[in-house]
C-alpha cells in the first residue's frame, strides 16, 4: 500500500515536468572495454543501444540502457573533492540534464524517437572505487542513475529532449 501511495504522489508531482536534455551518449562494446562516445545511436526495442554490449545480451532485461543526471555527476564530484568527472568513468550509457531520472523510476519517457521505462536504480559497483578512489561507492549512492527498458526503438541524438510521456500533450 505504501509503495502505491508513493507512486501516486510521485506521478501527481511529476505532472507538468519540464523536458530535460540528452547531453552525452556512451557505448560499451564489451565488458570492461573503454566507452565509445557518440553523438547519436540507434535504440533497439527490448535489447539496448546498437554497438553496446548489453544489446547482445538477453532480450527483456530491465538493464538495457543506463542513465545518469549531469547534476548528479556534479554532486558525486563534489562529495569526492574532484573538480569534475568524465561521464565515461561512470560507465553509464546516457547523461541527461534538467530532469530527475531517479524520480522517473517506473515511469515512461521519450528521448528522440525512442521510448523507455525506467526500471530500477543503477547502483554503483566496486569498480567505481578503482576508477574514482576511496569513497566513490558511498558518494554515488542515490546518485548512480537508473536502468531502463526500451519500449520503442529509433534514433536518439545529443541535444534531444527527455520528456515524461504522461506529460506530453500531443499523445
Amino acid at each position: 500500500m505504501a509503495a502505491s501511495s508513493v507512486g501516486r504522489l510521485l506521478s501527481r508531482h511529476l505532472q507538468g515536468l519540464k523536458p530535460g536534455r540528452l547531453e552525452w551518449i556512451g557505448l560499451r562494446p564489451e565488458r570492461k572495454a573503454e566507452l565509445i562516445v557518440v553523438d547519436q545511436v540507434e535504440v533497439i526495442v527490448d535489447r539496448g543501444l546498437a554497438g553496446d554490449r548489453r544489446c547482445q545480451g538477453r532480450a527483456g532485461s530491465g538493464r538495457q540502457v543506463t542513465l545518469i543526471n549531469r547534476e548528479h555527476i556534479a554532486v558525486i564530484a563534489q562529495l569526492l573533492g574532484l573538480d569534475m568527472i568524465d561521464p565515461a568513468v561512470l560507465r553509464r550509457n546516457l547523461v541527461v540534464s534538467g530532469i530527475n531520472m531517479v524520480a522517473l523510476r517506473h515511469q515512461r519517457f521519450r528521448i528522440g524517437e525512442a521510448e523507455f521505462e525506467a526500471s530500477a536504480h543503477c547502483h554503483p559497483c566496486l569498480r567505481m572505487e578503482q576508477a574514482l578512489g576511496k569513497g566513490a561507492v558511498a558518494a554515488m549512492l542515490g546518485h548512480g542513475g537508473v536502468c531502463a527498458k526500451i519500449l520503442k526503438g529509433g534514433i536518439i541524438k545529443v541535444g534531444d529532449e527527455v520528456i515524461k510521456l504522461d506529460d506530453e500533450r500531443s499523445l
